[in-house]
């Protein structure tokens, strides 16, 4: 294909889309079925679909919805020595490592793995961990994700902690969490195969895969759904829709709000759940 007819190509998308432009959306719902007309006109990919509406509900989101929570952070203690660090790091296979202060059991910086990689093969003897540990960052938990990752492209950072209303240390977030909910979950080679279906993020919020089976729901969350037609809990909350839902979309089912989060034209990927007792 030559540049000529690249540009004319380009030319020719740009007009098709203008074309099906009749007004202005006045909302975000709007502008969502004007988006979804023109995928349904492959004007647009499902692909680039999904990510606009990832980029809409990032905004929509506070840093609290995927938090990893304090209890399940991997950290390394100031006290530990060199070996027993570079075993937490090996065995985790993360990149960045919350640094706890022995006797306060506070956050007092970040370790970057990659720091101790050269000392490691060359000086193990000389270690003195202050010179390694960065300073960590502290944002609350209502903090927006939109602000957020624009922080993070600002300051070259890619992993943030979340203090609570009272100052104390109640999880971590890295930019891999934020730009999941934009482009879908992204694995690794340290990534387990066997996704976790439910995942606890702070107090009585989690988040839990639509293909969880009804009844380790039930089990987890001490609730007594039950059907006859389906076997998990996404078909279980669709029933009760009664469509297939967008994101965003919400329905509470004794004293737990189920929020839909990641989705796409033909099934539900993930909820949101927070326990409202």
């Amino acid at each position: 294909m030559t540049d000529a007819d690249n540009g004319g190509s380009t030319k020719g998308w740009l007009e098709r889309v203008i074309g099906s432009l009749s007004g202005e959306p006045q909302n975000q719902k709007q502008l969502l079925d004007l988006l979804k007309n023109l995928q349904a006109d492959q004007l647009i990919g499902a692909d680039e679909l999904y990510m606009i509406e990832g980029v809409l509900q990032v905004s929509d989101m506070q840093v609290r919805d995927i938090m990893i929570p304090r209890g399940q952070m991997t950290v390394i203690e100031h006290s530990d020595p060199l070996p027993e660090i570079i075993e937490k790091i090996t065995e985790s296979g993360h990149s960045r490592f919350p640094v706890i202060d022995d006797d306060k059991d506070d956050v007092v910086g970040i370790l970057l793995a990659k720091d101790l990689l050269q000392l490691s093969l060359e000086n193990p003897d000389e270690f003195e961990f202050n010179d390694y540990i960065r300073p960590a960052s502290f944002i609350p938990e209502s903090k927006r994700l939109n602000v957020l990752l624009k922080e993070f492209r600002l300051k070259r950072s890619h992993m943030a902690m979340i203090v609570d209303e009272y100052g104390g240390v109640s999880g971590l977030v890295t930019i891999e969490d934020v730009l999941e909910q934009i482009v879908g979950k992204i694995d690794d080679e340290h990534d387990d195969d066997d996704e976790v279906n439910i995942q606890p993020h702070g107090t009585d919020r989690y988040s839990v895969r639509a293909l969880t089976p009804l009844q380790d729901f039930n089990d987890y969350f001490k609730t007594d759904f039950s059907s006859e037609d389906v076997e998990t809990i996404g078909g279980y909350v669709l029933g009760h829709i009664g469509h297939l839902p967008e994101r965003g979309e919400t329905l509470v089912l004794d004293n737990l709000t189920f929020k839909v989060m990641v989705a796409d034209s033909r099934q539900v990927h993930m909820f949101q759940v927070v326990n409202e007792a």
